[in-house]
């Protein structure tokens, strides 16, 4: 039961607008001058309406919904990317976003420096990072390439460059935003069995993806947002049959 469970996240009453301008400017220029003669109008978009849930220790959360249904959204609301217009986030432990493929990683320097700049991001020492180093090369199976800038990897290689840094350091809260769809069918599948790894350690997981045979095989709930707001949250049977309907 929830009650008997440690509180990871609580995301209470949140709400996010956005300001959109109206009449698309062709250029800079053009938007320079609407915005000096006070003819630049805007209009409020909202991404998120009042959504409210829980997070345990030990849950995998997936949250699925259609395109533009608020799902990224409210990743980084949680992760703190983003800071909502109204409500707020309640967080317990430490959390690993893996929201954006490369975020936090310089290009320019190699596989194995990112590493060590992005552990550090995440708030690693570099001891703790040293002692994880070779564990992290070996589920990444980059090999010789972690010594090449990331530059020249491809989306494949910096996909399970992030993955491995996030799972390797075994974080309280990881939130996964489609990263598993990346990659070829074996790394997504070793993928899926070190997530399962991480869960049955108590590690509490915020999933998004579009995939609703990955959603049942992995999540124990799910929420599903339509529109911005929340259309049904529950255990995952119970949602994903409501979803497929």
């Amino acid at each position: 039961m929830a009650e008997d469970k440690k509180l990871m996240l609580k995301i209470e009453d949140v709400t996010m607008r956005f300001r959109m301008e109206e009449d698309r400017a062709g250029s800079l220029k053009e938007t320079v001058t609407k915005l000096l003669s006070r003819k630049l109008r805007f209009k409020e978009f909202e991404a998120l309406k009042n959504v409210s849930f829980e997070v345990y220790k030990g849950d995998v959360l997936g949250i699925i919904g259609r395109n533009g249904a608020g799902k990224s959204t409210i990743l980084k609301i949680i992760s703190g990317i983003l800071k909502p217009t109204k409500g707020h986030v309640e967080r317990f432990g430490n959390i690993v976003p893996m929201l954006e493929l490369g975020s936090g990683f310089d290009m320019d320097l190699t596989g194995r420096e990112n590493i060590f700049l992005n552990g550090a991001i995440l708030g690693y020492s570099k001891p703790f990072l040293t002692a994880k180093y070779e564990d992290i090369l070996a589920f990444s199976e980059l090999n010789e390439f972690i010594n090449m800038p990331l530059r020249n990897y491809s989306s494949g290689m910096l996909m399970r460059l992030a993955f491995s840094i996030a799972t390797v350091v075994e974080p309280e809260i990881l939130i996964v935003d489609e990263i598993l769809a990346v990659g070829d069918e074996n790394f997504q599948r070793k993928s899926r069995n070190r997530m399962k790894e991480l869960m049955s350690g108590g590690t509490t997981v915020l999933f998004v993806s579009h995939d609703m045979n990955q959603i049942r095989e992995l999540c124990n709930r799910v929420v599903w947002l339509d529109g911005g707001t929340i259309r049904l949250q529950g255990t995952t049977e119970e949602v994903c049959d409501q979803y497929a309907l």
